[in-house]
């Protein structure tokens, strides 16, 4: 009888094991500082479109969060000493990353655009800014694109830590504009007090040389976490949770074609 309740535990034990594995934490990075995405409430949790989707992704994954708040220029250099398991903060898919880490599907899609004094004419040419002060969050797509491109035009690229240090110097006219993601744009500046009297102004910007295929989950180079992402975020596209909460925060479909 002894022999059977040891051999039973045994094979309790051996069954538990996957489960023990399941339980260890997810370990993801993300910069709280890029509303609507991503940022801080008032108690100081972090809340935002980057935050639900991953725990609507770990929930489908049976694995727990454990969120790593980093700003946006230190996630890769801490995806590859291990700090973290994987990037979900708005970084865009594009072929220089693509040679550091390797990025699951998209999850979201959306363009850059430019942000100046609302009246400010700015042509397909983008001439007009010529010896304008444009701010860029330092390591975005968005600090590349202005630079290559903008620069060339007679612009002066200021990069900064994070967006929000830029809608304080946008706003007191220490700058006279900013380049970054649309909605980030709309939702963390103009639609805000400090954002009046500015506007989206010149075309929008769409090149995948700079902007990529979309925003997606960085991960270590051939770690198969990839997968089992990717199988996730299909699940909640499938199952409605992807749709619930990008209702929560805008009212068009943010995932893009």
């Amino acid at each position: 009888m002894k022999k059977l309740v040891l051999l039973g535990a045994l094979a309790l034990s051996v069954l538990s094991l996957p489960t023990f594995a399941d339980e260890k934490p997810l370990k993801i990075g993300i910069e709280a500082a890029y509303p609507p995405f991503a940022s801080k409430a008032p108690d100081g949790s972090i809340v935002g479109f980057d935050y639900d989707i991953g725990n609507a992704l770990c929930e489908e994954m049976k694995v727990k969060c454990q969120w790593v708040e980093q700003e946006f220029d230190g996630l890769i250099p801490a995806l590859k000493v291990r700090k973290i398991d994987a990037i979900l903060s708005s970084m865009s898919i594009t072929e220089d990353r693509k040679k550091s880490v390797d990025f699951t599907n998209k999850y979201y899609n959306t363009p850059a655009r430019l942000v100046m004094k609302e009246g400010t004419a700015v042509s397909e040419g983008l001439t007009e800014l010529k010896g304008k002060n444009i701010g860029v969050q330092r390591g975005s797509i968005h600090e590349r694109f202005a630079r290559e491109v903008l620069a060339p035009l007679g612009a002066e690229i200021k990069p900064y830590g994070s967006q929000n240090e830029i809608y304080l110097d946008v706003a007191a006219g220490r700058l006279d504009g900013t380049v970054a993601d649309a909605t980030l744009l709309n939702d963390g500046f103009l639609k805000t007090d400090a954002g009046k009297g500015f506007a989206f102004v010149g075309p929008a910007f769409t090149d995948v040389k700079y902007f990529g295929d979309g925003v997606g989950i960085a991960v270590r180079k051939g770690d198969a976490l990839k997968d089992k992402i990717n199988t996730a975020i299909a699940a909640i596209r499938e199952n409605g949770k992807y749709k619930a909460i990008q209702d929560k925060y805008f009212d068009f479909d943010i995932y893009g074609k």
